[in-house]
């Protein structure tokens, strides 16, 4: 995956691949966007944010190499979600179960902040992955506002009505979508985001993550 569209953040990630941080200073960063991982028949998709600088920016894999993704993944192993735990890098024979996990932005920014014209400069790469997955995907869980509010025009854009007022995101928020094709609706449900700031300060705790996750898995038929 190769793109330079938004200048800010191609300079941090590469930037970031060149110093490094000391405890990853033997490591070869990925430095580049980061691709969507999982099945592409997913009924389940999961909804971040952005790659981390150390985390999905130096493995080259969502969610891999950071505490956040330590959270996500504990959490998806739990509810069979996936074959295993955790996500070192990316030949640890991580396994996703019926489920992908993607990102609106798909390269690292400063302080974890994208801004508006960055999302919607690579909303592009959204669009596809959801058009990919529509003819399978039957549960969407998005962790954070952000996320939310970046995902709400995909979706409508590809054949699913946004209730209005729209839905407005929460942890445990859960809207059923119609669908003007054959298909099926859509469960969409939020999550606060598994940042470092959520977690340790109990903002969101590991049993209200697999809360979330487990229904929006019955939800998808998994």
């Amino acid at each position: 995956m190769e793109c330079r569209a938004c200048p800010r953040l191609v300079e941090w990630r590469e930037k970031v691949a060149r110093e490094k941080r000391a405890a990853f200073r033997d490591w070869e960063y990925w430095g580049r966007p980061v691709p969507g991982l999982g099945p592409a028949d997913a009924r389940l998709l999961i909804v971040g944010l952005a790659p981390a600088a150390h985390g999905g920016n130096r493995t080259g894999r969502i969610f891999t190499g950071d505490r956040s993704g330590d959270v996500l993944y504990a959490a998806m192993h739990a509810v069979g979600l996936t074959n295993q735990p955790t996500a070192v890098h990316r030949d640890d024979g991580l396994r996703l179960i019926g489920t992908r996990i993607t990102a609106p932005v798909k390269c690292a920014p400063p302080e974890n902040k994208p801004t508006p014209a960055e999302r919607d400069e690579c909303r592009p790469w959204l669009d596809a992955e959801i058009e990919l997955l529509r003819p399978s995907l039957r549960a969407v869980v998005v962790l954070g506002g952000f996320g939310w509010q970046a995902l709400l025009p995909v979706l409508a854009d590809h054949g699913w009505t946004i209730p209005r007022p729209r839905p407005r995101f929460g942890h445990g928020a859960h809207v059923e979508l119609a669908s003007v094709r054959p298909a099926g609706s859509l469960h969409l449900f939020g999550s606060y985001h598994v940042s470092q700031q959520n977690t340790f300060t109990g903002k969101l705790t590991p049993a209200m993550l697999e809360e979330v996750l487990a229904a929006a898995a019955r939800a998808a038929g998994l």
